[in-house]
């Protein structure tokens, strides 16, 4: 619907407009999902929480605003979208953040005071608190961050039904994930086992291996001297000598004659006289080190592997603090023995090196100088220090690790997948099969889910691991450090033959993976989640694909045999200026909302919208500048189009006609790419159009616009401008939202993100049998005309005497089908025309 047109702005500007409709979107319930529509009618997306730890930065705005062009554009064709918003506020980054912002740390052991304030300034030295009441700073500090999350977001436009948000820690989902986590026990899924851990010394918890990073660090070999069972030495090259006390055997390769003759034989270790078998395995590598290694518990992860294959035994060394612990191992039980372990006692990793370096120097047991060389050692994504390998009792969830026909039925679910783009499918299915373990979901955390499970304790006050107390499902969510479990009073906790909670709570990504079934409300609104779920679209960064891509394939797999989505759209990363991926742990980011105010924000969301899908692109206020300039030019060339009397009518003229074949052209390039989530390349066409449209359309037909060739003629070009900038406004709304709008709202009725999608169909229709070369043959005339009028130093007003066009005669009947505007346009008084051969057009101007 059509109204009268009002009167136009003087000088429409951009700023301001974001404010202006944010309100009006929400009164208007512009974006409101409508959950009475059949599921074929409603567009699903699995929208990313963000992390609430302190600010967003440009890279979020970057990779949101992909998800919301698209989200728009689905609800401009015709679709209901249930777009929820989500605060991931369950993980590290909060807890550390709360220590910081507030001076405290988490203390089990303290009772719960209530009336305990954090300190205006924090000192230097962190205050104490008790579980509970470090929770609860928490969660006053994310809802904090939250209000300032959800402000940046809709200053940016991101078109959220604000009714619909959820945090990863709120009731709900603690619910969601203890209710997944105990189906996943009853099935067999899940399971508890006490096993060699990759383990993080700083925040002392658990390390899944998809949470791991390589970091280039420099070290140094050390050749130790073993003593043969003859008596000889046998050198054995290390970078970790610290370790010596926890060796368990020697490896070398079957293959390497050097040691074939040692293997099944003994060796006594230095300092320390352990005997040790020498023994053969595949994996052991003749090229480094001298080609034969020692097998410790643990120095990494290749020592774990050796340990489990050879079934060697245990000496555990390294405690949950990082450092050695105080007693000896087994095996070590002569009195210099425990003497040289009681210098390692209490030091750190590298304490323990220098000390045990001495030792060996000492008694003479180290062949030459250190080699120094640099190597990959593996550090917890958000940690600052090396991990180390700790023995612990853990939750661990079958992923396809040591499943094969789960990694299989796994990869088929990658195949069924449609990915966007496509060739992000290799990066899933190397990851599947480069698993080597179950996926460890505990974490020795405080804000986190709890694990709704106790266990018995034995006469003797000794936890019986083996048979868990599980809570009802009726009861969730649990917290087994407060909660009692069925058939127990709170006067058994922690007494012998009561109870105690299980004290550990899951890893961040265990409750991230079951978003669709948090924001469907799985079990919870049962006509809701049949709405959505499975949902349409995953969009996520293609660094995530390992953790939160796959384990939500993992959760939806097991529970519900389906795949808990239809389409993955993959966003790259912000680079910095040195080529680097932005990221608040780099300390390289930039924070949006400076941004938004400089350039506005439809300004930004085409410089985000710009980037290809899945591709890393360079942090660019360049490209906000040009998006900026856009959003002005919109405004005014739809203030000038408007002011001629653009409105919709019939297409009489050639010229005209030949514009709306064009723009179908376009109409169906732009959501063939929305179709397959190439927002860039549909904002792409329709920019190109869009600025031919301006400088060439306009010109053309600004004359006849305006009446000087007539009523019938000045109705059909009214009706050409009118068209296509209503079609232009629709193609743009996805990705400049405020600037759409605004325009929208100076001549039509509701709002441009509820007006339906461009058809190219209707287009042609109106354009009839057109032949869209009219335009561009009119527009290769003028252009030389401008041309000529600049290098002649003219200006573009001034008037030409004489124009002879020479070109082959298709060409010239099509010139002739828009000669009055090519006259009006270039100011040419008399038009010579010559038909030539060939496919060349020349224009010669005479002033």
């Amino acid at each position: 619907m059509t109204r009268p047109v009002p009167a136009l702005p003087e000088r429409p500007t951009i700023d301001g407009l974001e404010p202006k409709w944010a309100g009006r979107w929400d009164a208007m319930g512009v974006y409101d999902f409508d959950r009475s529509r059949p599921r074929a009618e409603v567009f699903a997306i699995d929208t990313p929480p963000p992390t609430v730890s302190g600010s967003l930065h440009v890279g979020h705005v970057f990779s949101y605003t992909h998800t919301d062009a698209v989200a728009r554009y689905q609800r401009m064709r015709g679709r209901t979208v249930f777009y929820p918003m989500g605060w991931d506020d369950n993980g590290l980054p909060t807890e550390r953040r709360v220590q910081n912002h507030y001076g405290v740390r988490c203390d089990p052991s303290l009772p719960y005071d209530p009336d305990f304030e954090p300190p205006e300034r924090p000192g230097d030295r962190q205050i104490p608190v008790s579980r509970r009441t470090f929770i609860e700073l928490c969660e006053r500090l994310a809802r904090e961050d939250e209000a300032a999350f959800e402000a940046l977001w809709r200053r940016l436009g991101l078109s959220v039904d604000w009714s619909m948000t959820y945090q990863t820690i709120d009731a709900d989902a603690r619910a969601t994930a203890q209710r997944a986590f105990l189906r996943n026990l009853a099935r067999g899924e899940a399971y508890l086992s006490e096993a060699p851990t990759l383990w993080d010394v700083t925040f002392r918890t658990a390390v899944a291996q998809a949470e791991l990073e390589d970091r280039e660090r420099p070290a140094a070999y050390h050749r130790l001297l073993f003593e043969r069972a003859d008596g000889t030495d046998l050198e054995i090259a290390t970078t970790r000598p610290e370790l010596l006390p926890a060796c368990v055997a020697l490896v070398a390769h079957p293959d390497d004659e050097r040691h074939r003759p040692l293997f099944g034989t003994t060796a006594r270790t230095p300092v320390f006289g352990v005997e040790v078998p020498v023994l053969a395995h595949r994996t052991a590598d003749p090229e480094k080190g001298s080609g034969i290694a020692m097998v410790c518990t643990f120095g990494d992860t290749t020592d774990v592997m050796w340990w489990r294959e050879l079934q060697l035994p245990t000496r555990a060394v390294i405690g949950w603090d990082g450092r050695f612990v105080a007693d000896p191992p087994a095996g070590l039980d002569t009195e210099p023995a425990r003497a040289a372990y009681a210098e390692l006692a209490g030091a750190t990793a590298h304490t323990a090196r220098e000390r045990m370096v001495a030792m060996l120097r000492e008694q003479g047991r180290t062949a030459g100088d250190p080699q120094p060389i640099v190597h990959a050692v593996k550090f917890y994504e958000k940690g600052d220090k090396p991990l180390e390998i700790v023995t612990t009792r853990q939750w661990y969830l079958r992923n396809g690790g040591r499943d094969p026909e789960l990694r299989a039925a796994l990869l088929k679910r990658g195949r069924e997948l449609q990915w966007h783009p496509e060739y992000m499918r290799a990066r899933y299915e190397s990851w599947v099969e480069g698993l080597n373990g179950d996926w460890l979901i505990s974490r020795q955390r405080f804000f986190g889910v709890p694990f709704p499970v106790w266990y018995r304790l034995d006469e003797r006050g000794e936890t019986v691991t083996d048979a868990p107390i599980t809570a009802d499902e009726s009861a969730l969510p649990v917290d087994p450090s407060t909660d009692v479990p069925p058939g127990y009073s709170e006067a058994q906790r922690g007494v012998p033959g009561g109870f105690t909670g299980d004290p550990d709570v899951m890893d961040t990504w265990a409750t991230s993976s079951l978003t669709p079934q948090i924001a469907g409300r799985w079990e919870r609104d049962d006509d809701l989640f049949a709405r959505v779920f499975p949902m349409d679209l995953r969009p996520q960064a293609h660094d995530i694909i390992r953790t939160w891509l796959f384990s939500t394939i993992v959760r939806s797999h097991l529970e519900h045999e389906v795949l808990p989505w239809r389409h993955a759209a993959l966003s790259g990363w912000i680079l910095d200026p040195d080529r680097k991926k932005m990221s608040k742990s780099k300390g390289n980011v930039v924070t949006p909302m400076a941004l938004l105010e400089e350039f506005g924000s439809d300004a930004v969301r085409y410089w985000a919208a710009s980037a290809r899908p899945g591709t890393d692109t360079a942090f660019d206020p360049g490209q906000m500048k040009i998006g900026r300039r856009l959003a002005i030019k919109i405004l005014n060339a739809s203030r000038f189009a408007l002011s001629a009397g653009a409105a919709p009518g019939n297409v009489t003229a050639a010229l005209d006609q030949a514009l709306l074949a064009e723009l179908a052209t376009t109409v169906d390039a732009a959501t063939a790419a929305l179709d397959d989530f190439d927002y860039a390349r549909a904002l792409e066409v329709t920019e190109r159009f869009f600025w031919h449209f301006c400088d060439d359309y306009l010109e053309l037909v600004k004359a006849r616009a305006y009446g000087e060739h007539g009523d019938e003629a000045a109705a059909s070009a009214r009706a050409g401008l009118g068209t296509a900038l209503s079609v232009l406004l629709r193609l743009f709304a996805p990705f400049l939202p405020f600037v759409t709008e605004e325009v929208w709202s100076w001549w039509q009725e509701g709002s441009v993100h509820r007006a339906p999608w461009p058809k190219a169909a209707d287009l042609r229709g109106q354009a009839g049998a057109a032949d869209p070369d009219v335009l561009t043959s009119a527009t290769d005339v003028i252009t030389v005309v401008r041309r000529a009028k600049s290098e002649a130093k003219l200006s573009m007003r001034a008037e030409v005497r004489r124009a002879v066009i020479a070109a082959p005669r298709a060409v010239l009947d099509r010139l002739a089908l828009a000669e009055a505007d090519i006259r009006s346009a270039g100011r040419i008084q008399d038009i010579d025309v010559r038909e030539q051969d060939g496919e060349a057009v020349e224009v010669a101007v005479t002033f």
